[in-house]
Formats: structure tokens, sequence, C-alpha cells
């Protein structure tokens, strides 16, 4: 989508939608609320590198995030920001549908109308990458910290990201250490075939090594929302109260989680622990702060820019780089 596809919607011309994006102040104010509603209902993202593109687009560096509200790539984006500001090149920014399973197509049709040097991809399903995807495609790629890509055409392209299998594992193997064996775990959604399933197999894993039967009632979805993961635990509480432990595959969900717990009558850390996945600084300062796993993603976005600037002047090889994780206490889990 374009402008002059909110033109059309909006039933207006294209240079007053301009003048609205540009916050230029002669537009009557029923004519600017009707665009702006077009603008937010379509998730378009006004693209203020558009006149930078026109002068230089070999100079143009695109950033392609997988949903609109993601805190945790959103910590990512603005270090990603600076690192590319810093090697002289302009960022161009955009999200697309959380929802959607065109990931592939997302990528280059982005390529295509912003004539990039080169793609950072933060989220994303990539399993149906190609060689032949890439054929007429003569841009580096870097895919960060996505949900699955494919194995055959890993020469095509470069990835960071992190054993979610093995952090999973961890996460699990702490909370069992610390006593629990009732542990609920709450994944995104059931056809997640590639973060959420890896992280419910480490799950697992762990049950098996320490002797635990896997309860399928002990697993349920959060939708990677407060909101869902809220609801979810409220209503597994209400007919299983030998729950001891949460682990969520997000931070997000676990701060959901955390005050359904608080909402049913239980203390977090006392009688319910909880853990959470991905390091976000907002589990910090939550009351009290949550245990998770730590993804460096700093390092990530920072190296994200490094290797593309290296793929892109034939300084470097595709790469997949596997970084680790760590185990931060919070003041959320309890020895019992």
């Amino acid at each position: 989508m374009d402008i002059k596809d909110i033109a059309r919607i909006s039933k207006v011309s294209v240079s007053t939608v301009s003048r609205v994006i540009n916050n230029h102040p002669d537009v009557k104010d029923e004519t600017r609320k009707k665009i702006l509603n077009v603008i937010k209902e379509n998730n378009y993202i006004p693209n203020n590198s558009a006149r930078i593109l026109k002068k230089n687009n070999s100079k143009c560096i695109g950033v392609l995030v997988k949903g609109v509200y993601n805190p945790f790539f959103s910590e990512m984006v603005k270090v990603i920001s600076d690192k590319i500001k810093e090697a002289n090149y302009t960022m161009i920014l955009q999200h697309y549908d959380q929802n959607t399973t065109e990931d592939l197509n997302a990528l280059i049709t982005f390529i295509k109308e912003k004539k990039l040097q080169g793609v950072i991809c933060l989220g994303g399903d990539f399993t149906c990458i190609s060689d032949e995807s890439f054929k007429k495609l003569d841009v580096s790629v870097v895919l960060t910290s996505v949900t699955n890509f494919s194995k055959t055409a890993c020469n095509s392209f470069s990835s960071i990201g992190i054993n979610n299998e093995n952090s999973a594992y961890e996460a699990t193997k702490y909370l069992i250490k610390n006593g629990h064996r009732k542990i609920l775990l709450i994944i995104g959604t059931y056809d997640d075939f590639g973060v959420g399933k890896l992280r419910l197999k480490g799950y697992r894993q762990a049950l098996f090594d320490c002797g635990i039967c896997f309860d399928k009632e002990l697993v349920t979805i959060g939708k990677y929302s407060f909101h869902d993961a809220y609801i979810t635990t409220k209503k597994i509480l209400k007919r299983r109260d030998d729950i001891t432990a949460i682990f969520c595959i997000s931070d997000i969900m676990a701060i959901g989680s955390a005050k359904a717990v608080i909402d049913s009558g239980y203390k977090i850390g006392v009688d319910i622990s909880i853990m959470g996945f991905d390091g976000m600084d907002i589990v910090r300062y939550y009351n009290p702060p949550i245990t998770t796993i730590y993804q460096p993603k700093t390092k990530m976005a920072i190296r994200s820019v490094e290797l593309l600037l290296g793929l892109m002047n034939k300084e470097e090889n595709n790469q997949h780089i596997i970084l680790d994780t760590k185990l931060v206490e919070g003041q959320s889990c309890k020895l019992i």
C-alpha cells in the first residue's frame, strides 16, 4: 500500500494526503481525521525516507518487522537505526501483518518497491525461501530472530538468532530444580512450527530428563499478548489448583500471566512462580522483577548491521550465527 491507495480510499487527492502526513495546517479537521483513520485502519507506515530514496537509492537499508507492535523488536530497531546512521546509510522501516503467512512475498515486495541495497528482517517465517527466490535480487539479507528459515537455501542469506530449544530446556530445568513439578507452559499458538515448537520441545525434554510426565493440559496459548495470556492463565487457575510455576515463552505473556496470578488471589514468587523469556527491560521493573531468559538483543542488533554491511561490501560471506542466552533471576521464582 502506498500514498495513492490512501488517497483513493479517503477519496481525496494525493497532495492532500501528503499534507496530512507532513502535518501541514491547511487541511480541514474533518478531512485530516478521515485520512488519519484510513492510515490507521490499513496499518500504513508513511515513508519519510522517500525523498532521500529518489535522490540516492543505493544508500538505503531496509528493516522489515513482522507485527506493528512488538516491544522486543522495538528495542532492537533503535540500536539498528543508530548503527545504520553511523555507516552513512538511510534506514527505511516497514512493518507488515503479524498474522500473514506471506513473509517471503513481503520481503521481495519491500526490496523491489524501495530499491534497497540490503535488508534486515526482524521476525517472520522463511521456511519457503529457496535459492531461486533471490536469483533476480542482488540484495544482501540478514534474518534476525526469525521464527524459522529454510536450511536448504542457507547460502542465499544470513541469519542471527539463539538456540530456542536449549534455552527453554534451561528455563524449565531451573524451575524443576527449585522443586516445581506442575509447570504451566504458555506458548504463542498451537500452529507455531518455529520458535513455539522449539521452546515446547525444550520444555518437554527437561520434564522427561527429570522423570516428570508431560501433561498436555498444562500447555496453553497466549498469542504473544498481555491480554490473551491473562485470560488463559485465569481460566486454568480456576480449574487447576496444583500449578506452582508458569513458564511463558515471551516476557509480554509473562506480565499478562503475572497479573492473572495476582487477580486470582495468589502471590507471585510465594504461591506461584513466573518465568519469562526475552529479557526485555520491562520485566526488571515489574513488581516483583520477573525471572527470564535473556536474549542479547543489543548484540543481535549490532551484529545484524555489521554483518549486512560486510555482505553489501563483499567483505563477508553469508553466515548463520547462534548467540548465547542467559537466565536472569528476578524475584518471581521460589524454591519449594
